[in-house]
């Protein structure tokens, strides 16, 4: 069960959403969960595996939301928490957690929240995104790569990629939904070709609609984000829509070379992961 319950945890991270796992470290006398029992909440509520049921599962099942309601960065500073649970009314008193039970053990319980990490789409494979591919492998994400041009998007040019994908920007649009795209945390539109940009833009702003899943951002100019827009709203795109994507990306570190505009867009990345806010002064 373990394994299936840690599979099933990975895969919702995947997804975007924040984990939250219990497992069953030690057990005394008679209990209702064994040694490496899991239970996972995911940040909309649902549930996989248990580490006992009843009045013992119900308490850590709170205890998992208490964690999942707190802000990222207090569970980045303060980590997780260990919890015994004395499973039998006289243990009031005792350091941990008593319950109107009669079996009569105990429980300690590991509680973590398992944070999702960004997966970039590059979509445009040459100098930039290749530099964005750099910083993300650097920092242990994730990233795939999308170009209309075979030999920017190929296992030799990417090797660490999660995914090589080379089509024209319809076929690729027609190949994903609004769930698919949810693994991405980012789309940046890097393209060759403004044209490909603005499909690809029209394109993901219709599956993804007004989720906040994935991010989106553009290279380029305000003047070039102004027509992408009219032309978005021309084909029926609405303006609330576009909350969560914006043109430029990148925070504003006077970069020039490919080199650092890929440091600057992922920087801006882990700034929006972190919920950082950069003001002028």
């Amino acid at each position: 069960m373990s394994v299936h319950v840690l599979s099933w945890a990975l895969d919702q991270v995947k997804q975007g959403h924040r984990v939250a796992i219990a497992t069953v470290v030690s057990a005394k006398g008679s209990v209702p969960g064994k040694p490496g029992a899991k239970l996972a909440i995911n940040s909309i509520m649902q549930n996989f595996g248990t580490v006992g049921g009843a009045g013992l599962e119900l308490k850590i099942e709170k205890k998992l939301i208490q964690l999942l309601n707190k802000e990222n960065k207090v569970n980045r500073k303060k980590g997780g928490l260990i919890e015994t649970f004395y499973l039998y009314k006289d243990a009031k008193g005792k350091e941990g957690i008593a319950l109107d039970s009669l079996c009569g053990g105990q429980v300690e319980v590991s509680m973590e929240i398992i944070e999702p990490m960004p997966h970039i789409l590059i979509a445009g494979g040459g100098h930039v995104g290749r530099c964005v591919g750099l910083v993300a492998e650097s920092l242990g994400w994730d990233y795939s790569v999308f170009d209309v041009r075979k030999e920017y998007s190929n296992t030799e040019k990417y090797p660490f990629s999660n995914e090589n994908i080379s089509m024209n920007a319809n076929d690729f649009l027609e190949s994903e939904d609004s769930e698919s795209i949810k693994r991405f945390s980012d789309i940046l539109l890097l393209g060759h070709d403004w044209s490909v940009d603005q499909e690809l833009l029209l394109g993901f702003l219709k599956l993804r609609k007004d989720d906040s899943r994935p991010r989106i951002g553009a290279i380029g100019s305000v003047s070039k984000w102004k027509s992408f827009k009219k032309a978005a709203m021309d084909d029926g795109v609405r303006e609330e829509w576009f909350n969560n994507a914006r043109c430029p990306i990148g925070i504003d570190i006077g970069a020039e070379t490919p080199e650092e505009i890929g440091l600057a867009v992922c920087a801006e990345i882990l700034a929006l992961e972190r919920k950082i806010t950069h003001t002028e002064n």
